[in-house]
């Protein structure tokens, strides 16, 4: 009955050591794959834009927690497109840069595959806290994207570039 007990307590002490690396790795996980999202969303309506020589945009908003995503054409109002959902723990970061308009952020691209000045990022971090940060980054005129993580130190304020 000893060993039983003793059993007990031992797995319940490895619960509570690895639950939390869990909980960080999960987080980081879903992370990952939500930014992966956004930059084929802003590849998709780039690669749209160039197919059909007319604009596109990548709309990005959070509806009731959730952070959404949307490829569409400009001409389009964004309440009528598609939207797609990111995992429900990741938000937008308070670090997003790109142009908000009702509501929703957006990323257009011209029938060249440019961005017409539109300059920006979307940012997103987890919902339970943590430091982990992720972002997608429209760096140049000519439509170049990248992503990047969090880093130690800021640069003009932000830590994801």
């Amino acid at each position: 009955m000893a060993e039983a007990l003793a059993v007990v307590v031992l797995i319940g002490a490895l619960a509570a050591i690895a639950a939390p690396s869990w909980m960080k790795f999960k987080d980081r996980y879903a992370l990952n794959a939500a930014n992966n999202d956004v930059l084929l969303a802003m590849r998709e309506a780039q690669s749209k834009a160039i197919r059909t020589k007319t604009t596109w945009q990548a709309s990005f908003r959070e509806t009731d927690g959730i952070v959404e995503w949307a490829v569409h054409p400009t001409n389009l109002d964004p309440g009528a497109a598609v939207w797609q959902s990111l995992d429900a723990v990741v938000r937008m970061d308070e670090e997003t840069t790109l142009r908000e308009a009702g509501g929703v952020r957006r990323v257009r691209f011209n029938h060249r595959g440019r961005t017409s000045g539109q300059l920006g990022r979307v940012t997103l971090s987890s919902k339970n806290g943590g430091d982990a940060k992720r972002c997608t980054i429209v760096s140049t005129l000519l439509g170049a994207m990248r992503q990047s993580k969090n880093k130690a130190k800021p640069e003009k304020g932000k830590y994801c570039y």
